[in-house]
C-alpha cells in the first residue's frame, strides 16, 4: 500500500502537464476522496470557493464508520489559506491548510485541521491528498 501510494504521488508530481492551480477570488473546487484519517474511514466530498489570492472557503460532508457498531455523517465548513504567493511553486501545484468545523451525528460539534496539496491533470481535473484528523486522497474538479 505505501509503495502504491508513493508510486502515484510520484507519478503525479512529475508529469509535464501545466494548468493552473488555485487562481484567487472566484477559483471554485469540488472534491471527492476516500477519507482514511480521523474519526474513522468512509468518504468525503467538500466544495471550495475562492474569496481572495490565498483565502478559500467552502462546506463538505464525510460519511465515515468508526468502527463496528457506529457509522457517521461529519457536516462541516471549512476554510483553507494557500500558500502559492508565500512560496515559490509549480504552477499545477496548489498546497495550503485550513480548518473544518462542523456536526459530527445529531449533537457532537467536530473541529478539524488539515494540510493538503492539489496537483491538476488538466485544466478541468486533478487530483487531492489531506492529512489531518480529516484528510483524504481523491480527485477534483475545476468548476
Amino acid at each position: 500500500m505505501k509503495k502504491t501510494f508513493l508510486l502515484l504521488l510520484i507519478s503525479l508530481f512529475t508529469t509535464g502537464l501545466f494548468a493552473q492551480n488555485f487562481t484567487q477570488k472566484g477559483d471554485q473546487k469540488l472534491q471527492a476522496g476516500f477519507n482514511f484519517y480521523g474519526y474513522g474511514t468512509g468518504i468525503k466530498a467538500s466544495y471550495d470557493y475562492g474569496i481572495a489570492e490565498d483565502f478559500s472557503i467552502g462546506a463538505g460532508i464525510n460519511f465515515f464508520n468508526a468502527g463496528s457498531y457506529s457509522s457517521q455523517f461529519f457536516v462541516f465548513g471549512r476554510g483553507d489559506y494557500h500558500f502559492g504567493s508565500l512560496i515559490d511553486l509549480p504552477e499545477e501545484l496548489d498546497v495550503y491548510a485550513g480548518l473544518e468545523l462542523g456536526l459530527i451525528g445529531n449533537n457532537y460539534f467536530g473541529i478539524g485541521g488539515h494540510a493538503g496539496a492539489r496537483y491538476e491533470i488538466s485544466d478541468n481535473w486533478g487530483a487531492f491528498l489531506e492529512v489531518g484528523n480529516n484528510g483524504a486522497l481523491g480527485l477534483y474538479l475545476n468548476l
